[in-house]
């Protein structure tokens, strides 16, 4: 099979021929038919001391299970995130991360959908939105913030910004639902919101802390660290809530299928639409990676073997 790796910290990307791999015990092996690109994973490219393997999300066919599985058959469709090397033509799913793709719906929605849509729900649950509050979504043309502007109008806010890197963005931001939109390069965002949800940090961090109102709640979900002075949290009474993903997957299993459930209702209703930014061959997992770098996308990159 066909597999993209990386021989030192900062690529280049290449294709590489091994053998498939062998399911172990509670692990599936999937036929890949749409794998998602991840900010997360590009920034480990560039910065991790050694070579990773290249894992995301990943949608497709079982073709064999491992010892213990029980949820799943072969010939079943799943999706959900390859810790392992998940670029590739095939690719192994442990059993706990794996979740059932509905009929009708197809592998590239399944990867759009769920991961990223887990991600953005999640941290518009920790945001404690009510009926009738303003919402600042940063990032909001990326793969999980596009879905988090759409949530946020299904959880009551009846005023939704956008924060984007490029004024080119603000038309697909605006579609979404979105009543403004921002750029970060703005001196002033002149928008006060109750809560904020952002997706990538660093210098971005002190104008979404300003931006909100008295009391007003960050949920932080970004790999891109920066830093918060306290007495801009203080003097508004304002907080700031971590979230990450992976802690709902492994302590709270139960909430991570119920949120799952909810996306696809959603779906299936109308009222959330994934978008997909381009589909990318497996060969091209490099150029794919450049879009996320550029911050170019408007909405999910995907790779489809």
């Amino acid at each position: 099979m066909r597999r993209v790796r990386y021989g030192s910290t900062g690529g280049p990307l290449f294709l590489e021929e091994v053998p498939a791999p062998e399911p172990g015990p509670a692990e599936l092996l999937v036929r890949c038919e749409a794998i998602g690109a991840t900010l997360p994973v590009v920034r480990k490219v560039a910065e991790a001391a050694e070579p990773i393997p290249l894992g995301g999300e990943i949608a497709g066919e079982v073709v064999a299970v491992g010892e213990g599985v029980t949820r799943f058959r072969v010939g079943e469709r799943v999706t959900g995130l390859c810790l392992g090397h998940g670029y590739a033509d095939f690719a192994l799913l442990h059993e706990v991360m794996a979740s059932p793709v509905p009929e009708g719906a197809c592998a590239v929605d399944a990867v759009a959908l769920v991961r990223s849509g887990l991600v953005a729900l999640g941290a518009l649950t920790a945001a404690r939105p009510a009926p009738g509050e303003a919402a600042l979504v940063t990032a909001a043309a990326s793969g999980v913030g596009h879905l988090a502007v759409q949530l946020a109008r299904t959880r009551g806010a009846t005023r939704v910004v956008g924060a984007v890197s490029d004024p080119a963005k603000a038309d697909f931001v605006t579609e979404l639902g979105a009543d403004e939109v921002i750029t970060y390069s703005q001196e002033d965002w002149g928008t006060s919101v109750d809560y904020a949800l952002d997706a990538v940090g660093g210098e971005l961090l002190a104008p979404t802390v300003a931006s909100l109102a008295p009391g007003g709640r960050l949920v932080a979900y970004s790999s891109g660290g920066g830093t918060i002075q306290a007495y801009d949290l203080l003097v508004g009474a304002k907080s700031v809530t971590g979230f990450q993903m992976a802690h709902i997957a492994r302590e709270k299993p139960e909430l991570y299928e119920q949120w799952r459930q909810e996306l696809w209702r959603l779906f299936e209703d109308g009222a959330l639409k994934p978008a997909v930014h381009r589909k990318f061959a497996l060969e091209d997992a490099a150029e794919a990676h450049a879009a996320i770098t550029s911050r170019g996308n408007l909405g999910k990159v995907v790779l489809v073997p």
